[in-house]
């Protein structure tokens, strides 16, 4: 139970951990001459922050059999990147990057992405709980 646990955490970790930053490394984010200094400067940021927090996401997980405080960290850096989704109307943001323009179940594929990660925390969570309270204290 504990593996399957890590493994769902892991997978999770691993988009914002490679798969993100590989996509927003390019001249359309990071790179893009049109972005100012100072947006490109965020974007970096916040690429750099949601690496080390996946690191430590692993580290909680593998080493410290912290499964629930991983999937807390997983779901909020997750759930950040969802909650800008649904308020950029208010800031004039927009999830569609240039990169990709993909659906899944109608949503767009960084939201599926976001909404993916959560679920497999949450599942991690969960079964973390269950072999806990099989265990007993």
């Amino acid at each position: 139970m504990t593996m399957l646990a890590k493994g769902l955490v892991t997978l999770g970790v691993l988009v914002f951990l490679l798969v993100i930053p590989i996509l927003e490394l390019n001249p359309s984010h990071v790179f893009n001459p049109a972005w100012p200094a100072h947006a490109r400067l965020h974007e970096v940021w916040q690429l750099a922050t949601n690496c080390m927090l996946g690191l430590l996401c692993l580290w909680l997980s593998w080493v410290k059999e912290d499964i629930r405080m991983a999937s807390v960290l997983s779901i909020m850096v997750m759930g950040g990147a969802l909650f800008a989704h649904l308020t950029e109307g208010l800031y004039g943001g927009s999830i569609l990057s240039g990169n990709t323009s993909a659906t899944i179940f109608g949503l767009e594929l960084a939201a599926f992405a976001a909404i993916t990660v959560i679920v497999l925390a949450l599942l991690a969570a969960a079964l973390d709980w269950r072999s806990t309270a099989r265990r007993g204290p």
